[in-house]
């Protein structure tokens, strides 16, 4: 997946105290959501929003339930499908749904799975030792955000068959024919009264099908567009699991060995597997999994295995004498144990665990915290690294020769990275002379522009609001981080402004609480310098600063492209389409258009009215759906190599929208 924008809009005010003055509140106030009505009205508390991520998440819960059939060995084939209306089915040739009469509900256990909260064969751990699924909402949840829902089950020979609309069974379960093999098909169709866009995007799901054909080893999962003019399919496949995932990640840069090392092993109920591989590169890439969700910020599996990658490394090292004598025999490190982050340069690795009991915590509930995993992934980790480094001699050698070129660079960088530490986000004294800050010191309630150039710095510093809006200019193109090391980033004046500006430090010293502003908005121009800028940028931030896109603090201006006059009236036009709406409600003479190449030709007035207030601007923030297909974009788009980039290119040539030559 890789990254995307989500257009933000004015948040909705309060009711302020005379709105609400004679409203009655006692007991008849009190309302009872019954059934999936709670879903309907809240349906962001189940599903995070109703927009493009919301809408895709209906799919994945679906399919979770068939993954959680293959996890226990009884599904190896699903099959996803966008029909031609724009419907979802998704097929599996696993159990089936139980169609039995619940003891309880006193209807089919199918119905009950659809229609009801928090039901489900994941709580008792004996149909599933572990699940995808993390509160059993999922696939009622999809029923009840469902325009309609028809699901199909096949259970010893017969096929069976329930429809609902918006959550509410049609009829009851019907037996409508007979089927040798077992499965469950799921179709549904997506609520046009809870989403406003209900248009499926066939690389956001095959993203995400890639993901998790990759984490269960050895299953097949078919993804079909059957929609008019984009017919198109493809199967995820991978007999190599972690390994395959971890090459795929790699395969447009220069791996130090030609097959990733992989380890796996369990104890007290807990399954792990690791695949990782070294580059020629400076950035880490390691992504971590818990029952197949994707934890972003991280949790005890992976400070256990980072721990004893470090460990593992310094001890075969320090055994053989390598840390003092490196490459060539000379003295490189001084005899001195490597960092964590000495030895995590280049890497790319995947870390899967499966939990019996999972505990998410974090800002955006996707840390792991269960304690006991640490010591489980570590103690794996130890065992299978040392004697794979004592098998493996030159391999071994090869990432401890990579270790410590990194700890020499780091000891160049910290000197330059002392110049961009500050001590509290108060501390105003060691800012960067560029940067105009804000009076208020509250992080949520300050914005920071980074902004192309001084001549537009210059516009926004006059045309912004003080209190609240900080103007950062650049000059020029910063640095490409994705070809440079730690120490080289650091020298590039542009960059060291940008982390003392921002306060939350880089690297080891990076703390994503201390950034000093809630709102990072990158505001350049509309050409394709301005565009290469903007990628440069977010490059950086993806590479060191990645907690803040998780967090949602990423944004980009969106800066009108043209001004249309006639007389005293000035309307702008953010796009040509809108640009030809405008035109056609304007008189056909005497109408005046300029075309805006950059920021500098709007005075602070204008910059001020359509790209920084908050009453009338526009901002998209920076999302991403899947972090590891993230990854391989960047190297893809800013790496060394520049044939997978002309491959891509000329793939993706037809999508061009805005082509400024």
């Amino acid at each position: 997946m890789a990254t995307g924008v989500e257009q933000t809009s004015k948040e909705e005010s309060l009711p302020t105290l005379e709105a609400v003055k004679g409203h009655k509140y006692d007991a008849t106030t009190i309302k009872v959501l019954r059934g999936l009505d709670a879903v309907r009205r809240r349906p962001a508390m189940f599903i995070d929003n109703v927009s493009q991520r919301g809408l895709h998440h209906l799919v994945y819960e679906v399919v979770d339930n068939s993954i959680d059939e293959a996890m226990v060995g009884y599904c190896d084939k699903i099959v996803v499908e966008i029909e031609k209306d724009g419907s979802i089915t998704v097929a599996d040739n696993g159990r089936g749904i139980p169609i039995e009469p619940h003891p309880e509900k006193k209807v089919s256990a199918l119905e009950v799975v659809m229609t009801t909260l928090h039901a489900g064969g994941k709580f008792d751990h004996e149909s599933y030792k572990v699940s995808g699924g993390l509160h059993g909402v999922g696939v009622s949840v999809v029923n009840a955000l469902s325009e309609w829902c028809r699901v199909e089950v096949c259970r010893d020979g017969e096929l069976y068959r329930q429809e609902y609309k918006r959550g509410v069974a049609e009829k009851r379960v019907a037996k409508v024919g007979k089927k040798k093999k077992s499965g469950t098909r799921t179709s549904f169709s997506p609520d046009p009264e809870i989403f406003k866009n209900t248009e499926y995007r066939y690389t956001v799901i095959a993203a995400r099908m890639r993901e998790l054909a990759f984490l269960n080893q050895g299953l097949s999962i078919e993804l079909k567009d059957h929609r008019e003019g984009r017919e198109q399919e493809v199967v995820f496949k991978y007999k190599g699991g972690l390994s395959s995932f971890v090459e795929y990640l790699n395969e447009n840069k220069t791996p130090l060995f030609r097959k990733p090392i992989s380890l796996a092993g369990s104890r007290e109920g807990v399954e792990v597997e690791i695949a990782l591989q070294y580059n020629d590169g400076y950035s880490e890439s390691v992504f971590s999994y818990v029952n197949n969700i994707s934890t972003i910020e991280g949790g005890t599996h992976l400070t256990g295995f980072r721990t004893a990658l470090t460990r593992s490394i310094n001890t075969y090292a320090a055994k053989y004498n390598l840390l003092k004598n490196g490459k060539n025999g000379r003295n490189n490190h001084k005899g001195a144990s490597m960092i964590g982050d000495d030895s995590r340069e280049g890497l790319v690795a995947v870390i899967s665990v499966r939990v019996r009991d999972p505990q998410f915590e974090g800002q955006t509930k996707t840390k792991l915290g269960n304690s006991e995993v640490r010591g489980i992934v570590e103690a794996i980790t130890n065992e299978h690294l040392g004697s794979f480094f004592e098998e493996n001699p030159p391999i071994g050698r090869k990432i401890v020769e990579k270790v410590i070129l990194a700890a020499t660079a780091r000891e160049v960088a910290r000197r330059a990275k002392e110049l961009t530490r500050r001590k509290t986000a108060l501390d105003s004294a060691a800012l960067p002379g560029k940067l105009a800050d804000c009076s208020l010191r509250d992080p949520e309630s300050s914005e920071l522009y980074i902004v192309e150039g001084d001549s537009a710095g210059g516009s926004a510093k006059q045309g912004r609001d003080r209190r609240y809006q900080a103007i950062l200019p650049l000059r020029g193109k910063i640095l490409n981080v994705e070809k440079a090391r730690i120490d080289k980033i650091l020298a590039n004046q542009e960059i060291r402004n940008l982390i003392t500006g921002l306060g939350c430090g880089v690297g080891d010293d990076f703390n994503v609480d201390r950034v000093r502003y809630h709102k990072i908005i990158i505001m350049t121009d509309a050409d394709i310098d301005g565009s290469h800028i903007r990628t440069l940028l977010l490059t950086f931030f993806f590479r060191y600063m990645r907690d803040l896109i998780d967090r949602g603090y990423m944004y980009i201006a969106q800066p009108p492209l043209y001004l249309l006059k006639h007389g005293k009236t000035e309307q702008y036009a953010y796009s040509d389409e809108e640009r030809e709406r405008l035109l056609k409600t304007m008189p056909s003479s005497g109408v005046s258009m300029q075309r805006y190449k950059g920021l500098g030709e709007m005075n602070p007035e204008q910059l001020w009215k359509t790209t920084m207030d908050p009453e009338t601007r526009t901002l998209l923030q920076i999302t991403m759906e899947d972090a590891a297909e993230t990854d391989r974009l960047f190297s893809i788009l800013m790496g060394s190599e520049t044939a997978p980039r002309s491959k891509f290119i000329q793939e993706n040539a037809q999508y061009v929208r805005n082509l400024d030559v």
